[in-house]
């Protein structure tokens, strides 16, 4: 079996996936559901949305091309066929830089300025040489076959990100408009949340579990400037990114200290934390590190604190109602999606011992989910 694989150079949006190889019926089968129509366009929504319309949540309980549905298998399927799969990962890459430069983020430009750069010199006092990793992080994410453990990806990390938060916000000018809604609505919720259940104690030290390159982690500090925050990641590489890029920045009152642990055993004392957060983390895990970086995170918050999770949303109508093609390509470099939209995650939030669970689709594909440890 073989593909070819064309990317429109006038429209970089847009691509064919042609199977040169002979006849297939389970590619045959994809054809008639409309999975190997693969020219398409990978904006879901028009600019003129508005932001009512796009925080609208779907009539499921979660996408139907997720979980065990007919229609999940045979994506699985489709993704399972190694030529196709390595293909797909070729088209996801080439789409995520287009569609991110389209939106004037210069995602190849930001690269080359870190690979560029002495960030490599972090390395070493960042890296736990003791770090055992969990077999699902050795798996290819993000059509990055060493997964989170490159440079590449370290260096690509924050572009993506961008592009993420223009994605879920195409009715905005711009990317401070966008993130004005998607990282403000989502400290908006952490900030609400523990002034309704913990406004006796204010929050002083925060942790936040699978911390990338410090993006979050950045929009948390700024949000509490006199708390002391500690971002912790699985990934060396991510985190000397993190921790060059907050050293050319301008110094805080409280700088943030960087931690190479994993977030479902990190070592660190009990009940140390007033807030726990977990931005875009789960979508990458299978359901058992879900649950043990829940237990976890209940652990090390002391009693009041607030645990605030952010990530897609199973009912999100946006999500729900994504073309099949741009859903298969989503599942060909998110090897544990469909075990994130299977767990219940209020259930175990809940099941761990959080009171006051709460979720909000905090923009049209995310929703927080935020909860306290009892007093």
């Amino acid at each position: 079996m073989a593909f070819t694989f064309k990317l429109n150079t006038r429209n970089p949006i847009f691509f064919t996936i042609t199977n040169t190889s002979s006849y297939d019926p389970l590619l045959k089968n994809a054809r008639r559901s409309g999975f190997l129509s693969f020219r398409f366009s990978a904006s879901t929504t028009s600019s003129g949305s508005s932001a009512a319309e796009a925080f609208e949540e779907g009539e499921l309980e979660r996408p139907k091309w997720a979980g065990e549905t007919p229609l999940s298998r045979l994506v699985g399927a489709l993704i399972s066929i190694k030529p196709l799969f390595s293909v797909l990962k070729l088209g996801a890459r080439q789409v995520f830089i287009s569609t991110a430069e389209k939106t004037n983020i210069p995602w190849r430009e930001m690269t080359k300025e870190i690979l560029d750069s002495d960030v490599y010199k972090e390395l070493e006092s960042i890296e736990n040489p003791a770090i055992v990793y969990p077999d699902y992080y050795l798996n290819p994410f993000h059509a990055y076959d060493e997964g989170n453990l490159s440079w590449l990806a370290a260096a690509e990390v924050e572009a993506a990100t961008m592009s993420m938060v223009r994605r879920a916000i195409p009715y905005a000018s711009s990317l401070d408009e966008a993130n004005q809604i998607v990282r403000g609505n989502w400290l908006d919720a952490i900030e609400k949340h523990h002034q309704q259940y913990s406004a006796d104690f204010s929050i002083r030290d925060i942790l936040d579990i699978g911390c990338s390159a410090g993006v979050s982690t950045g929009y948390i500090a700024d949000k509490y400037p006199s708390a002391k925050v500690t971002g912790l990641d699985l990934s060396p590489y991510f985190l000397s990114v993190a921790q060059y890029k907050e050293k050319k920045r301008n110094q805080r009152k409280n700088p943030i200290s960087w931690i190479h642990a994993n977030g479902e055993d990190t070592g660190l004392p009990s009940e140390s934390f007033d807030l726990v957060s977990i931005a875009y983390v789960f979508h990458e895990c299978p359901e058992r590190a879900i649950r043990n970086i829940v237990k976890e995170s209940f652990r090390l918050l002391r009693p009041g604190g607030t645990i605030a999770i952010t990530d897609n949303s199973p009912k999100s109508k946006i999500l729900q109602e994504l073309p099949p093609v741009l859903f298969t390509l989503m599942k060909s470099t998110e090897p544990f999606l469909d075990e994130y939209y299977l767990t219940d995650l209020e259930r175990v939030m809940k099941d761990t011992g959080f009171a006051n669970v709460q979720t909000v689709l905090t923009d049209p594909r995310h929703r927080t989910v935020t909860a306290t440890v009892p007093y």
